[in-house]
């Protein structure tokens, strides 16, 4: 009975696969327990939350928006046979872009080849009366050397030249930084995100900014967004909460960046409400300079029960800062308003959505940081299905090298994933210092993969850390064993499932797990702290010496810590390009012939619930979720929805 049960709870989260990847569920429970005050301002939110869509888009390349008309178009309206491999090929085509809001892969950065003919696209344009517009889409769609990678952070001597995102227009990466530090160096003490919402273009000759805002770049889209936020502020919580959306909505319509510090800060004093959101130009991994911000929106509802946990480690903040082994001037003497919390998302949108973050720790701006403190959020419904998800599947009985490995993957991996999530939102992000006069910008193409190297090298330092039994934060010292093992197996070898032969790796979270994870192997060699075994012709990498393990883990750390805090880019490069971006081809050939044969995605995504507002005589008298089955219908009807 119990895995009967277990099987059919997995069945519940795992929608449907098609490529490398599988859609997958999340549940809210919490929105059920919400009074009518509070579903009413999760449902606008959400509304706000899809209302960016084609931004994304459109950020991620020019041709997108285009693109993917043209195939909702198909989809709607052809009533031609439906079976066979090229239709079954342009729908998986179609499916893999809708994943990907574009025509690059997610995680990859590379574009997708289409399995169907060209004259087989033409003939499906022509059935719906769009033929026209085939000659334009030919290249774009089958010129594998046409725009092949959306973002590129190292090997080429232009990155903006190589990459086809669509952030800068007619510039040229030297013209780029030049434009920018002249703008930093203009700023105080306290500089606003310069370039995050724009788009940098070469205008007769001059360097100019399109600014995304309600009468710019984007109009349209901000302007609803903006609509819909003013509607959930009937329903905020307090008037702190109506302070929060109306400085978002100032921000939207004016483009003003200072705004958008205001607001960050005035999110971050917003600690009580049972409903938050996130909903902005935020991160900046889609940009090799890593200044423009991607679109993404969040709506998340506490739990309150798991939110205990953060709000200890939030309140040890400044212990777990004093004793890190880091130097003194890199470490902070005091830490300010870290709020952390457990949450359930309601809602994904943009570069959030259908890959789905587990955390965020915000806001970005290092000034904000160290002068009002984080907040950080853990998402307990995204982990929680994605686990549910993969019981079962095999990869951890192919990649786990002993039977104790996995008793105690199989007791603590649920736990050591959530505690290791709330110490690198939480505390890793939140911790450390730049020296005056350093900017993210001295790390140019590096800053994203070594700040979430700090971070995660944070959380693995302190998790084996006796101080989180003795708060209560973890149920035994095993915790931390579990997610050395996790950590060491996924750096070295599961990731690379997600790498085409002969690729290397772009994304940076892989970049950083890799570096990490290489990094201690290497250093750790000599002495067997981790040790290489091939058993009936598999590797295996098996962690000897948990505490000198986790020495090497603070070593590291205080290293990034100082690359970060001096700015010092060329470390960063020989760091990164030392160990986290080349991948051994002999091992990763091995790696995805074991990974084949148990036929599992290596990439998961999620499908959003679905929010009624139910009247009465013209009133909200209730809202309903509901939970879909279709990933094709979700996306059309989104489609849909943006062209109204």
């Amino acid at each position: 009975m119990e895995k009967r049960a277990c099987a059919e709870r997995r069945d519940f989260f795992v929608v449907e696969e098609f490529g490398d990847i599988r859609i997958l569920r999340y549940e809210v429970p919490a929105f059920e327990r919400l009074p009518l005050r509070e579903k009413l301002f999760v449902y606008y939110l959400s509304r706000a939350a899809l209302a960016g869509r084609d931004i994304l888009w459109d950020q991620n390349n020019r041709y997108n928006l285009r693109i993917r008309k043209a195939l909702e178009r198909i989809l709607t309206r052809y009533r031609g046979e439906r079976t066979g491999r090229e239709f079954e090929s342009f729908l998986l085509y179609a499916k893999q872009i809708f994943f990907a809001n574009g025509i690059h892969h997610h995680y990859s950065m590379d574009k997708f080849s289409p399995g169907f003919s060209p004259a087989y696209l033409k003939s499906l344009l022509e059935a719906v009366g769009a033929g026209e517009e085939y000659p334009d889409l030919e290249r774009i769609v089958f010129d594998p050397g046409y725009m092949p990678k959306r973002v590129v952070l190292g090997g080429a001597t232009d990155l903006l030249a190589a990459s086809a995102n669509n952030y800068y227009a007619g510039v040229t990466q030297p013209a780029a930084e030049a434009f920018y530090r002249q703008k930093l160096r203009e700023q105080g003490g306290r500089p606003v995100a310069v370039g995050l919402n724009s788009t940098l273009v070469m205008h007769q000759g001059q360097l100019t900014e399109e600014v995304w805002h309600a009468g710019g770049k984007y109009g349209k889209e901000i302007s609803k967004i903006a609509a819909y936020l003013e509607k959930a502020r009937e329903y905020a919580w307090d008037n702190l909460q109506q302070e929060v959306t109306d400085l978002l909505v100032a921000y939207y319509r004016s483009g003003d960046l200072s705004l958008f510090d205001a607001y960050s800060i005035a999110w971050l004093k917003e600690q009580q409400a049972p409903v938050d959101f996130i909903n902005g130009f935020i991160e900046v991994y889609g940009d090799p300079l890593a200044y423009k911000g991607s679109w993404e929106s969040v709506v998340e509802i506490t739990d309150k029960e798991a939110c205990r946990r953060t709000e200890i480690l939030a309140e040890n903040a400044l212990w777990f800062e004093r004793q890190a082994p880091v130097e003194e001037r890199f470490k902070k003497r005091e830490i300010v308003g870290v709020t952390a919390r457990v949450m359930q998302v309601a809602m994904l949108g943009g570069d959030c959505y259908p890959a789905t973050p587990i955390g965020i720790n915000l806001p970005n701006s290092e000034w904000i940081r160290e002068v009002y403190g984080s907040k950080s959020v853990t998402f307990d419904n995204i982990t929680y299905s994605c686990h549910q998800a993969s019981l079962g599947n095999g990869l951890l009985e192919e990649f786990a090298f002993s039977d104790e490995e996995l008793a105690l993957h199989r007791k603590y991996g649920y736990e050591s994933g959530n505690i290791h999530t709330d110490l690198h939102e939480c505390l890793g992000h939140g911790s450390g210092k730049m020296l005056s006069g350093v900017t993210p910008d001295c790390l140019k193409s590096y800053y994203s993969t070594l700040e979430e190297t700090r971070a995660d090298l944070f959380a693995l330092y302190y998790i084996a850390d006796e101080k989180l039994l003795k708060l209560g934060v973890v149920s035994a010292p095993e915790v931390g064993k579990c997610e050395y093992n996790s950590y060491i197996r996924n750096g070295l070898m599961t990731q690379l499932t997600r790498i085409q032969p002969g690729g290397d790796l772009e994304e940076s979270h892989m970049r950083n797990r890799q570096l990490i994870a290489s990094w201690v192997y290497e250093k750790g060699g000599k002495t067997g702290v981790i040790e290489r075994v091939v058993r009936d012709g598999k590797t295996f990498f098996v962690i000897r010496d948990y505490p000198a393990l986790r020495a090497l883990f603070g070593e590291l750390l205080g290293e990034v810590q100082r690359i970060k805090s001096e700015g010092d880019y060329e470390a960063a490069r020989q760091l990164i390009e030392g160990y986290g971006v080349k991948v051994d081809r002999e091992l990763h050939a091995e790696v995805l012939e074991r990974y084949a044969a148990l036929g599992i995605p290596p990439y998961a995504g999620f499908l959003n619930p679905e929010y009624t507002l139910i009247k009465k005589n013209g009133r909200p008298v209730d809202v309903r979720i509901s939970y879909p089955d279709s990933f094709l219908r979700q996306m059309l009807a989104y489609g849909e929805e943006s062209g109204r």
